[in-house]
């Protein structure tokens, strides 16, 4: 990747307390709830869900890929996994079997942006036009829109992701579990660093544009299985209900 990944801290003065989602870095001792109670300020940012269930949410960024993506889903469906795809909007349109196949199985989809910039500096039009435009042919290619959008490099400011809340109805989640498995350290580390690191309500980063990722899967699975902790959604980590059976549309659509 161009950038290197960054450390999140959200001060407290940027969430309101209330039962749910920790918020990352230094302010992890306040709490959002979503979606009924989600506070209408900025902080609106998921790094992982605060909750005793044996659970984590394995996802996957900047796909779909042409041939990676298809052989990672086998690996999910003989394993009875479900994932979550943060897939690049411009990708989507190329490979729209592979994201039918995706939604079929039992997967979520979330927005990742058209074009995967860093959002830092984007003025609002251009910021929700990169989130916009995948909407869309998400929901054109798939029939359903993403509730929940990962920003590139994990580079979003506060103000964006309410921003993106309150006009999109569009959490930002980011991620509590890093393997950095962009630099390529191989499969057996990436594995190791996935189960090491994740715990109840973890939500794991990773990239299925990457052939040792991908081949790091099953051991990953297996690690987490042995640990007791079940691969989910993230909708489904969150408590929400499961985003392939949602009868969820864009505005303005019948």
């Amino acid at each position: 990747m161009a950038l290197a990944r960054r450390h999140f801290m959200i001060s407290g003065a940027a969430a309101l307390a209330a039962p749910g989602l920790a918020l990352p870095g230094a302010a992890q001792g306040y709490q959002i709830a979503l979606p009924e109670d989600l506070p209408q300020s900025p902080g609106t940012i998921i790094t992982r869900v605060a909750t005793s269930r044996p659970q984590v949410a394995l996802t996957f960024d900047d796909g779909p890929h042409h041939s990676l993506t298809p052989a990672l889903l086998d690996i999910l469906a003989a394993r009875g996994v479900r994932a979550t795809f943060y897939v690049i909007g411009n990708r989507v349109a190329r490979h729209a079997a592979i994201m039918q196949r995706i939604v079929a199985e039992g997967h979520e989809i979330g927005n990742h942006t058209w074009s995967h910039p860093s959002l830092y500096g984007y003025g609002d039009t251009a910021f929700l036009s990169e989130i916009d435009r995948t909407n869309q042919v998400i929901y054109d290619t798939v029939g359903r829109p993403p509730v929940t959008m990962r920003p590139p490099y994990g580079n979003i400011t506060a103000r964006q992701a309410a921003l993106l809340y309150n006009t999109r109805n569009m959490a930002t989640v980011l991620w509590s579990v890093d393997p950095q498995d962009w630099m390529r350290p191989g499969s057996s580390v990436v594995a190791q660093r996935i189960v090491n690191g994740s715990h109840p309500g973890a939500v794991v980063l990773s990239h299925d544009i990457h052939g040792p990722t991908v081949r790091a899967m099953p051991a990953t699975i297996d690690g987490l299985a042995a640990r007791g902790l079940e691969c989910v959604t993230l909708s489904e980590l969150m408590g929400w209900p499961r985003w392939d059976r949602r009868n969820l549309r864009l505005a303005g659509q019948s």
